[in-house]
């Protein structure tokens, strides 16, 4: 034994220590290889994304939070030093805000050829979240599961990928049934989806 190498010549104290130092070199191995295949059975950890939302001026008027979940990605917006009042919020096709109209972002991300809308029956786009109410402080958000879209590269409804995707704040509510933008008006705010 291991031990036995230490024992000509040490006291009964010392060979105690040995012995003692052994078993806690031998439990650290047992735990660290336990915690290797812990990890390695681990799910991976999720998915995210966010966006910084500016408006034609290039102050930050909001930012989002994208995160992979099993049933879609939530997204959750948080927007300050808006106008007042019910906006359309968007997921566009391209990854570009370059102001003032913000139309760089190109149109809704549709990948399965829908039509616009919620209460469309022949829609929605993919991109098509909730109108988001902002109070008189100019503050307002959302925070919303679409199952229509994917943070995951290569697949169906990828967000991440390509020529990439955008978050637009609208100036008016969108009336979740007109093609194709809803009747939402001009684009206010902009912000690139970017995988963190």
């Amino acid at each position: 034994m291991l031990s036995d190498r230490f024992r000509k010549g040490q006291s009964p104290r010392e060979d105690m220590f040995v012995k003692g130092l052994l078993l806690v070199v031998a439990a650290g191995m047992a735990v660290s290889g336990c915690a290797g295949s812990m990890s390695e059975r681990a799910s991976p950890a999720p998915l995210a994304a966010g966006a910084t939302l500016k408006n034609k001026e290039g102050v930050q008027v909001g930012v989002a939070t994208l995160i992979q979940m099993p049933e879609g990605v939530r997204i959750s917006v948080t927007g300050y030093r808006l106008p007042p009042g019910r906006k359309g919020i968007h997921i566009h096709a391209v990854g570009q805000c370059q102001p003032p109209a913000f139309d760089s972002a190109g149109p809704h991300f549709n990948p399965m050829g829908k039509r616009h809308g919620h209460k469309n029956p022949e829609g929605p786009h993919a991109g098509d979240l909730p109108n988001m109410e902002v109070s008189a402080a100019g503050e307002g958000g959302i925070d919303y599961v679409d199952p229509l879209v994917t943070l995951r590269a290569g697949q169906p409804g990828s967000l991440v990928g390509g020529n990439g995707t955008s978050l637009v704040i609208h100036a008016g509510p969108d009336d979740e049934v007109t093609d194709p933008s809803g009747n939402s008006g001009a684009r206010i705010a902009c912000g690139v989806i970017a995988v963190e």
